[in-house]
């Protein structure tokens, strides 16, 4: 019997012979789909982990040339020139510009940055890449559903910030030794680039700070962290680049200048006129006094022929008052001699060109209030053999710095030197918090906020 050509379309339409592979072709089709969305995707945050790096070292670039001039146009061309070194224009296209980076201020506490064009605290810096600019991320699959580029955005913010352990603090380059019997109050910071040394009997304050770079290199006797209560909660491990010390030629010269950062209104009177403060030429070979060779509100200068001439600065009991000094000689402070709102210069390389033989007082002690500090800055040592006092006080030196004290004499103190710190024993060292200390020296640290 023939078949009946009905019969063969009706069992051809019954057939379920290929239907699975017809659904895989759908599996496949959309796998594919979901992939590729997946790759452009992960291009995008490559592209974005490429915006930030870019974002994060124009950030950093700005603020501190920003820092450094105080032109802030300059300070965006510097940020510009990093930027597009990291991803240069001819093949990333405009990814920043003037108007993507802006100054302000940050408040830490809210993540909140406030634009302000005269400000040096921080800065945000955009980096993008957007269709508007030309410069969008092309994509493969996601065109498929109508997706032809990808706009890629970051924000870096950068602040400038100040160290604790520069604001109060023994810092040093070389090793520092604080002895026995010591009390340093909350907050104080004691840190070696090198390493630390100490004996038993000091007391260490919640909040206080001993550093070095590996906290394993303190140099203690045998059960010391047991003997020094608080020692063990105040050891740290790290290392500070000491900035501040890379701008002592620029103290020295920005003393003198009204304009510089590192001149002292407190210190000196400005003429009405001229604009300049007055000075005074120390000629005196003989003990010099506050009543015969000091003026206050001036800058003084005392030249020495001879670098190793040493010159008898201050009977007993004087008080210098308000004003500059700058020399080159070794300076001997008489016994009891104090400076209050009073910057001293010296150019002198002596290991002892600023001593004092007893009794000698940096600062008012007033309880922290402001004013009445007093900074020594060096290009030689410092020493001051007993009963050495300060009071917002700071010292900055290339060489070694050596002292001795006794109970409640130290109250707000800043010492940073290139060399060694020898601190004896007694020394009840209170901490200001920065209160009373707004004269001081400071160099700016940065770090990425957000």
């Amino acid at each position: 019997m023939a078949n009946h050509p009905t019969s063969k379309i009706s069992k051809f339409t019954r057939k379920e012979d290929g239907a699975v592979t017809a659904f895989g072709l759908f599996l496949t089709v959309a796998a594919l789909c979901v992939g590729g969305l997946g790759l452009d995707y992960a291009n995008g945050v490559l592209v974005r982990t490429h915006l930030q790096t870019a974002a994060d070292s124009a950030a950093h670039a700005a603020l501190i040339a920003r820092d450094l001039n105080e032109d802030p146009n300059e300070a965006k061309a510097v940020a510009i020139l990093v930027a597009q070194t990291t991803m240069p224009p001819a093949r990333f296209g405009d990814t920043i510009n003037e108007d993507d980076i802006q100054f302000g201020d940050w408040d830490a506490a809210t993540q909140v940055f406030t634009p302000d064009a005269l400000a040096r605290n921080a800065v945000q810096v955009r980096t993008e890449r957007l269709a508007s600019r030309s410069n969008s991320v092309g994509t493969l699959f996601m065109q498929f559903i109508g997706i032809n580029s990808l706009d890629v955005r970051s924000v870096s913010v950068f602040e400038r910030y100040y160290p604790n352990c520069f604001r109060e603090g023994f810092v040093a380059e070389n090793r520092v030794d604080v002895q026995s019997n010591n009390t340093y109050g909350q907050g104080f910071c004691i840190h070696s680039n090198d390493h630390v040394e100490m004996n038993n009997g000091n007391t260490f304050m919640a909040g206080t700070i001993v550093s070095m770079p590996n906290k394993a290199d303190l140099v203690i006797p045998s059960g010391g962290e047991t003997s020094n209560p608080g020692l063990t909660e105040a050891l740290q491990s790290g290392a500070y680049r000491l900035r501040i010390l890379d701008q002592m030629d620029a103290i020295i010269a920005g003393v003198e200048d009204p304009e510089s950062p590192f001149f002292r209104t407190d210190y000196v009177d400005i003429d009405a006129i001229t604009g300049t403060p007055p000075r005074v030429t120390i000629t005196s070979n003989k003990n010099i006094s506050a009543a015969a060779d000091w003026t206050e509100g001036a800058i003084h200068t005392l030249d020495c022929v001879s670098p190793g001439k040493q010159m008898n600065f201050g009977g007993s009991n004087d008080v210098f008052r308000r004003g500059i000094l700058i020399t080159n000689c070794i300076i001997k402070f008489g016994q009891n001699v104090a400076l209050e709102d009073v910057v001293m210069i010296n150019t002198n390389t002596s290991i002892k060109s600023f001593n004092s033989p007893a009794k000698f007082t940096l600062g008012v002690d007033d309880g922290c209030a402001s004013g009445g500090g007093a900074q020594l800055v060096t290009k030689g040592g410092v020493s001051f053999t007993s009963q050495f006092n300060a009071y917002g006080a700071q010292i900055i030196a290339e060489k070694l710095v050596t002292f001795t004290s006794q109970s409640d004499s130290i109250e707000g103190i800043s010492i940073l030197t290139n060399d060694e710190i020898d601190a004896n024993s007694l020394i009840n060292v209170g901490f200001c918090g920065g209160a009373g200390m707004t004269n001081n020296f400071l160099a700016a640290y940065f770090r990425l906020a957000a």
